[in-house]
């Protein structure tokens, strides 16, 4: 399939099967999804795959993922080598055609020409042969498309330019083509080569999109350790029924939704819930398949198989908004299904006209033309005008321009949807954690409450060095920044999920839980623990620090919110955008964040199944943008109408994203919708432009105001306007590089949590 043309041809034929109740096509993807009465057989199956192939496509069942990505891969290559040789062989045809001055003449023909025609067929009938073969192909469904516009107009380019190459070698050719010294071989051979340079950058863009099911795929152990009395099997994933005991390891991570059966430790959720710190975890307590165990060995007893777990559900999201259809198909093949037949219409009732009645009204100019020779004249002029070149390189150029430009200021654009859905954001959907926030946690008080100067943090560093829990990096970053040595620990114990304990010069030192520190003093102040309360409602992790069985101080520690991120979202607001917090964080935390930015609309609480959904909602209300950084925003990544990513995030939500910010700033968001509206602004200019030539130089080669004015578009003109058309094109997507991103005035910034 090459455009919207073909998707409808195979949706229709499929729609035609009795047994089809509806069909959805995807052409990045390749891909039906059949809707049918009664069960599937291979029989059912089989019949769907003939209807495609008798309608000239091709057609398989659904292939495992890893040799669909190899089949792609393959494919890609075949098209980067087929580019490569085609403007190997365009060069040198445009030197010639264009370029080279006179070379003298073998026996009866112009030798720079005959050699432009040598190095244009190659190009013609090798780099074009898919689109003349899927071009006969359509012609033979009585349908047009973007394959039937290239074929065309190559084949009356080459068509014409060989007939004035060779007219001195064959008699028949008309004199006014064998006196002709214009070729369009140059036309023919850039306009195959552009084509052709625009599927491979499509092709590449298509199997970047399969990423994100990989990678998420690849999250989920294809072996696990089934507990079997006291033994324990290696068994794979598919063959784990629930109910089934599964040991795993520190570092390991959990294989299938379940509970802690045996054991208790941390549990790194970020790729479920978006938080940054590890859960504790104890037996009873549920757990999710693609999350790891930091710090302990458990047992999980499993309540889902393979296919059912809350990974699962988010790799078939993402699948799913993957087959969604895209909001805008492309412009240019939609009018390519009227385009066509008309253009064949009006140069056919051009060479009809000028053929029968053409004589009184050459008279009446005073041309010395014959009919016979104008009718053909307008015929060649009409198809070659209407080549396809500026319309197949409006989009193509200011796309490849608008990314380049973006990717070079550290915003990677995936593709055209994206542009086309950005730029009418309505509402801007944040995630917290790693998007607004840091996604790290740092120290941002240290409160001493009875001993000497630093001596908290001091002690506290001590122990922290001996774990490598996300609190203790925080604490000993803050120690680290003071350029003093911790003291040496021994003796340090770890208490899983409420600290550590140790010795520190003679001393028994802690660090930890209030529960912990509780413990092991006589007793903790009210007020100490009405601050503690109070701190830990707002958000922030509150760690204590004793000696000798004392209470010395407290370290509060809080996941930091991003500078530039106030005045972003200040920004956005004042622009008319509706910007909404989206977060599987708790309510307390999330609000307080939400004032700290000033959102007024926060959606917590949320599970990762849960977001895609939420977007839907929102969708309702206007074109959403959705900006994540986790595994858990990978499905509403994907849902929303454009997808942002930030650039520290993870990896599937990279993939799964329209948009990706190399940087962690916020600010880039309003660039991505500056950027956006500057490339769609220059991509509708070049189709207007690119109709606007067709619709003014279309009745000129038909000699329409011949008659009146004596004007007329020779076949020379036609591929010199053509030409003009496509040069005007590039220029005026070239104008993209200008563009320059946000600058947030700093005076706006305001940091929402003061360093130690």
């Amino acid at each position: 399939m090459t455009c919207a043309a073909c998707v409808s041809s195979v949706e229709r034929v499929l729609s035609s099967i009795d047994f089809v109740e509806s069909v959805s096509v995807n052409l990045p993807l390749e891909k039906a999804v059949i809707s049918i009465k009664g069960e599937v057989s291979s029989e059912t199956v089989q019949n769907c795959i003939e209807v495609v192939e008798k309608a000239g496509f091709g057609a398989v069942e659904i292939l495992p993922a890893s040799r669909v990505r190899e089949n792609n891969e393959l494919e890609l290559k075949r098209k980067y080598h087929q580019v490569v040789l085609s403007f190997t062989l365009t060069l040198p045809v445009f030197f010639l055609s264009m370029v080279a001055p006179d070379m003298g003449r073998v026996g009866s023909l112009d030798l720079r020409l005959f050699l432009a025609m040598l190095a244009s067929l190659p190009v013609y009938f090798v780099s074009g042969a898919t689109f003349h073969k899927n071009a006969w192909k359509s012609i033979l469904r009585a349908s047009g498309n973007m394959n039937v516009l290239i074929h065309l107009g190559t084949s009356v380019a080459m068509l014409w330019s060989c007939s004035v190459v060779l007219g001195p070698l064959i008699p028949i050719i008309p004199d006014f083509i064998r006196s002709s010294d214009h070729v369009f071989f140059d036309g023919a051979a850039f306009i195959i080569s552009f084509v052709l340079l625009g599927n491979f950058l499509e092709g590449r863009a298509k199997l970047k999109a399969t990423d994100a099911v990989h990678n998420l795929m690849r999250l989920q152990p294809t072996e696990v350790q089934v507990v079997i009395g006291d033994d324990l099997a290696p068994m794979s994933i598919e063959n784990v029924e629930k109910g089934s005991l599964v040991k795993v390891i520190a570092g390991g991570i959990i294989p299938l939704d379940g509970f802690i059966q045996q054991g208790f430790g941390s549990i790194d959720e970020s790729m479920m819930t978006g938080e940054s710190l590890p859960s504790h975890k104890k037996a009873g307590d549920v757990v999710f398949a693609g999350t790891t165990v930091l710090d302990t060995t458990i047992v999980v007893q499993t309540t889902s198989l393979v296919g059912d777990t809350a990974l699962s559900n988010i790799i078939r999201l993402v699948e799913e908004a993957q087959m969604g259809k895209a909001p805008i198909q492309r412009l240019v093949d939609r009018v390519a299904k009227i385009f066509v037949p008309t253009v064949l219409a009006l140069s056919l009732s051009a060479f009809l006209f000028w053929l029968m009645i053409g004589d009184s009204f050459l008279r009446d100019v005073g041309g010395d033309m014959t009919s016979s020779e104008m009718a053909v004249m307008a015929l060649v002029s009409t198809l070659v005008i209407a080549c396809p070149c500026a319309l197949g390189l409006a989009t193509p150029t200011a796309l490849v321009v608008g990314t380049g430009v973006g990717a070079r200021n550290g915003l990677l654009i995936k593709g055209i949807k994206a542009l086309e859905s950005s730029y009418k954001s309505e509402i801007v959907v944040l995630d917290k954690t790693g998007t607004i926030t840091e996604g790290k946690p740092c120290v941002i008080e240290v409160r001493e409450l009875g001993g000497n100067p630093g001596e908290a943090l001091r002690v506290a560093a001590a122990l922290e060095s001996e774990s490598s829990h996300p609190l203790a990096s925080a604490v000993n970053d803050a120690w680290k920044s003071m350029g003093v040595e911790a003291p040496k620990a021994i003796d340090v114990k770890t208490l899983i999920g409420s600290g550590l304990t140790g010795e520190i010069e003679g001393l028994e030192v802690a660090v930890g839980s209030l529960d912990l520190i509780r413990s092991m003093i006589m007793s903790i102040p009210p007020e100490v623990e009405a601050e503690i309360s109070e701190k830990s409602a707002s958000g922030s992790n509150v760690i204590l620090v004793s000696r000798d069985r004392n209470l010395i101080g407290l370290i509060e520690i809080r996941d930091t919110i991003r500078n530039n991120s106030p005045s972003a979202i200040a920004k956005m607001q004042a622009m008319g955008i509706d910007v909404i917090m989206l977060t599987g964080d708790r309510h307390e935390v999330a609000h307080f964040v939400a004032s700290e930015v000033g959102i007024r609309r926060v959606i917590s609480g949320v599970k990762p199944e849960e977001k895609a959904e939420a977007v839907r909602r929102l969708q309702l209300e206007g074109v959403v943008t959705m900006i994540g950084d986790g595994i858990n925003d990978a499905a509403a990544l994907t849902v929303a109408d454009v997808g942002i990513a930030m650039g520290a995030g993870s990896e599937v939500a990279l993939d799964c994203a329209d948009i990706v910010l190399v940087g962690d700033d916020l600010s880039h968001v309003l660039s991505v919708i500056q950027l956006s509206r500057a490339t769609m602004n220059k991509i509708r200019s070049n189709l207007v432009w690119a109709f606007l030539y067709n619709i003014l130089g279309i009745p000129m080669a038909m000699g329409v105001v011949y008659p009146w004015t004596g004007l007329l578009l020779p076949p020379a003109f036609a591929a010199a306007a053509m030409a003009l058309s496509s040069v005007s094109v590039v220029l005026n997507s070239l104008l993209l590089t200008r563009w320059r991103p946000v600058d947030l005035d700093s005076s706006n910034i305001r940091k929402a949590n003061i360093p130690i």
